[in-house]
């Protein structure tokens, strides 16, 4: 079983007030959730109204298709036009 963890951090410039963070990154996790079949959960600087900061899990059994898979959600993420990705950390066990 491999065990592949990714974090990324953003910066969503056009929040104007915290429902407007909420309102981008639930509809960043939702997209994630449907399109690539993983866990995704707000980690950290929930009360920053410009930064977001998500937790990404997947398990499966192919060590390159978990990398291959959090790759592709770097991807996305860095083309999801509402939030600018900062930094990010992908690890797989």
């Amino acid at each position: 079983m491999v065990v592949g963890t990714l974090y990324v951090k953003l910066m969503i410039r056009e929040a104007r007030s915290l429902k407007d963070k909420r309102r981008v990154i639930r509809s960043l996790k939702d997209n994630l959730r449907n399109r690539f079949n993983i866990s995704v959960a707000e980690i950290g600087t929930q009360d920053h109204r410009q930064l977001a900061e998500l937790g990404v899990a997947m398990v499966g059994s192919d060590r390159r298709y978990i990398d291959g898979a959090l790759a592709k959600i770097v991807d996305f993420v860095r083309l999801f036009r509402p939030a600018e990705l900062i930094d990010y950390e992908v690890e797989s066990d």
